[in-house]
């Protein structure tokens, strides 16, 4: 069984940073009375709380894999919100909802043709699909994790590559893959957040709460803390030595409606 690896508090360091995308996706769902929303890869269930809140939402159902992100979200059960630990690459119901949303995990699973065909089964006739992926694959946060992770002593305790966004495609994909399951309404678009970090040292502090999980889980418990040390002595040269320093990331965000 795969270690559950995710810090709440490690990746609630950029809490404000991190909320603006979905801030953003939610903005482009379309609200309808007494809506059926799941929301894939809810994590603590605070911005799938704000979801079901701002949609007023007769129901809205959270899925995670964490139990350490689960753990956080007891409290904010009720009125029809409700949380459950289930894997996203499992999830097939019948077409039951008026909104599958997701944002930041869809990009941890590959064949995203397949998938959003999967999830688009899942939407009722006019339905709606709200996703944001990151696409920062080529800044040097990511490129120098892949770079160290195919090092030794690390790609052999790894036993093979690792890839911390498998799935993730082009813009234009998506918008070829949403015309073609039938969205008759869609927008995609490529959004690039300046975030503002104290010190370019803080980068290893945000990857280290999404990105790096990939690498610690496939690393032993001994070897991993070899593996971030390298990662900082690389990757800190390749940054801007400034404070604050701009951090840009880039995020895929699209919807459709059926």
């Amino acid at each position: 069984m795969a270690r559950d690896l995710w810090d709440p508090a490690q990746y609630e360091r950029f809490h404000d940073e991190r909320s603006r995308p979905f801030v953003d996706l939610l903005a482009l769902v379309r609200p309808r009375p007494g809506m059926r929303i799941v929301d894939l890869g809810c994590g603590t269930g605070e911005l799938t709380e704000r979801l079901h809140r701002t949609l007023s939402a007769r129901e809205t159902r959270g899925i995670d894999a964490s139990d350490a992100m689960l753990a956080k979200t007891p409290a904010r059960a009720a009125d029809g919100l409700s949380f459950e630990k289930g894997d996203i690459a499992d999830f097939a119901p019948g077409p039951s909802f008026d909104l599958v949303f997701s944002n930041a995990a869809l990009h941890w699973l590959p064949d995203h043709a397949g998938l959003f065909a999967r999830l688009s089964a899942a939407l009722r006739e006019g339905g709606q699909i709200a996703v944001q992926v990151p696409a920062n694959y080529d800044h040097p946060s990511h490129v120098v994790a892949a770079e160290v992770a195919g090092e030794s002593p690390f790609r052999e305790a790894a036993g093979g590559r690792v890839d911390g966004q498998p799935g993730v495609l082009r813009p234009e994909d998506y918008a070829t893959i949403l015309d073609r399951l039938g969205y008759v309404e869609q927008d995609v678009r490529l959004q690039v957040y300046a975030h503002h970090l104290p010190a370019r040292d803080a980068v290893v502090d945000w990857v280290k709460g999404t990105l790096l999980t990939a690498y610690q889980q496939r690393l032993p418990a001994e070897v991993y803390p070899q593996f971030l040390a390298r990662y900082r002595e690389r990757l800190l040269p390749r940054l801007e030595d400034t404070r604050p320093y701009l951090f840009l990331f880039k995020r895929i965000l699209l919807w459709g409606q059926h």
